[in-house]
């Protein structure tokens, strides 16, 4: 791959997504997400006849395997970049900066896991007075330590808020708030599938 680009995986049928190539089979996907986007997954090897990918169906840190005739191959030349010590994201374009962001993290209770993740949908809430603000891009990842009271699901995001004032501080149940100018430049940018690494 050239310096910058990473690889999107576009289902074009539904496939089975396995431990290893030829191995056994962890889940069937079909070729949208459970919020209905086209289901774009995140190569993270060199491609083949087999392809390893990122799924929410999978927990933190592992991967698994599909095959490369369900797939038509992407360009990926945005990824993001969050710093959880220092409060901060970076969107990359060709591995080079484009735009630094502060954000506010998982709070002590409900730190944001680290690791590497995936874009899988962009959603737009309606209101930008949601709590997740105007807009979310969901990711693949989990938050292992969803409070018992909360009913809004265990998925990672990168989401606007209502309350700005929480920007630059650990003050969420796991996902990174961003402000809404920002937001609404992610969701013009990054297509699915773009990498996210998540680091402490």
């Amino acid at each position: 791959m050239p310096p910058g680009e990473t690889l999107g995986a576009r289902l074009v049928r539904a496939t089975e997504l396995r431990s290893a190539p030829d191995g056994a089979v962890l889940s069937h996907m079909s070729t949208r997400t459970s919020f209905g986007s086209r289901r774009v997954l995140a190569v993270v090897s060199a491609p083949g006849p087999w392809l390893e990918v990122l799924s929410s169906t999978l927990p933190n840190g592992r991967s698994g395997w599909i095959r490369a005739t369900d797939v038509t191959l992407l360009r990926e030349t945005w990824s993001i970049d969050v710093d959880l010590s220092r409060r901060s994201m970076t969107l990359r374009h060709f591995d080079r900066p484009y735009r630094r962001m502060a954000v506010a993290v998982g709070a002590t209770g409900t730190p944001t896991p680290p690791g590497r993740y995936a874009v899988t949908d962009r959603l737009r809430t309606g209101s930008p007075s949601s709590p997740y603000g105007c807009c979310v891009l969901a990711l693949t990842g989990r938050q292992p330590n969803v409070p018992q009271d909360w009913d809004g699901g265990d998925r990672l995001a990168i989401h606007g808020t209502s309350d700005p004032a929480s920007i630059g501080s650990a003050a969420s149940l796991g996902c990174i708030r961003a402000s809404a100018d920002d937001m609404r430049l992610l969701m013009a940018r990054v297509p699915l599938g773009t990498p996210v690494r998540i680091r402490a």
